[in-house]
């Protein structure tokens, strides 16, 4: 595949490496206004660093999107002359709506919205994909480019503000569940380095766990709760101080501040 970042700064160049180690592409444009400091991927044949789009553009056939909201409308408005039958679009920009991509380009191209977490630095994003109608034919191409970096789904657009929620903003509220147990093991008396190592890799496990068997939660909760013993009664008192309410209010909070930050 030839694909063209535009815009390669920290998501978009974790989408470069992703490509790369996976083996995508056949070629590869990197854009950046100050591309400096991503320059030595030229040394790499197969990958063109440059600041101008429309090169990118014009030698692409997927087109991934990783620019600022403000500057989206600008770069597109940019290169708008240079898209036809072969091009996909594919935005990763946060609250830019399909149809305000399409008032800008038209709706007869394939357009397809992203939304990626931060985990795709490491291959283990968990991406939402939507797309236009014409987008529904070629949203596999998607697929594929970002199931190389961790997982995806196809969800609706209506529902990518709590895709967000869920998915961006959840890697933060799994880190501070994992820095809330760390917490709690050094206060039963392991230094901080063992405490913390022992809650990343208890997490861990618990999500492989219920990745690989295809399982509930509560199946794997009841394997490990015994009658009278140590792990109901600190799950007991967890949800008395209101975990399980926490959690949810939180995705809420954060869901209604998306809401209002999308009508400004």
């Amino acid at each position: 595949m030839k694909i063209a970042i535009i815009g390669t700064g920290n998501l978009g160049l974790s989408i470069a490496k992703g490509l790369i180690i996976n083996d995508i592409i056949t070629k590869l444009y990197l854009t950046k206004r100050n591309y400096e400091d991503i320059q030595k991927w030229n040394e790499n044949r197969n990958i063109t660093v440059t600041n101008d789009n429309r090169e990118a553009v014009s030698n692409s056939d997927i087109l991934i999107f990783a620019v600022q909201p403000s500057q989206l409308e600008n770069v597109l408005t940019e290169v708008v002359d240079l898209l036809n039958e072969k091009h996909v679009i594919i935005s990763t920009i946060t609250g830019f709506k399909i149809n305000r991509i399409e008032s800008i380009i038209s709706e007869n191209y394939p357009v397809i919205r992203s939304m990626p977490n931060t985990a795709i630095s490491v291959g283990k994003s968990m991406t939402c994909l939507c797309s236009n109608e014409t987008g529904k034919k070629r949203i596999n191409i998607a697929t594929a480019i970002f199931n190389a970096l961790g997982t995806s789904i196809i969800i609706e657009e209506q529902y990518m503000q709590a895709a967000t929620v869920l998915c961006a903003s959840g890697i933060a509220f799994w880190m501070r569940l994992i820095r809330a147990t760390t917490q709690g093991g050094v206060q039963l008396g392991f230094d901080v380095n063992e405490s913390m190592k022992m809650s990343i890799y208890t997490a861990l496990g618990a999500a492989t766990l219920l990745i690989d068997t295809k399982s509930h939660p509560e199946q794997e909760i009841d394997k490990v709760t015994t009658p009278k013993g140590c792990t109901i009664t600190g799950l007991n008192e967890m949800e008395h101080q209101g975990l399980s309410s926490s959690l949810i209010k939180g995705l809420i909070a954060s869901f209604k501040k998306i809401n209002e930050i999308s009508k400004q």
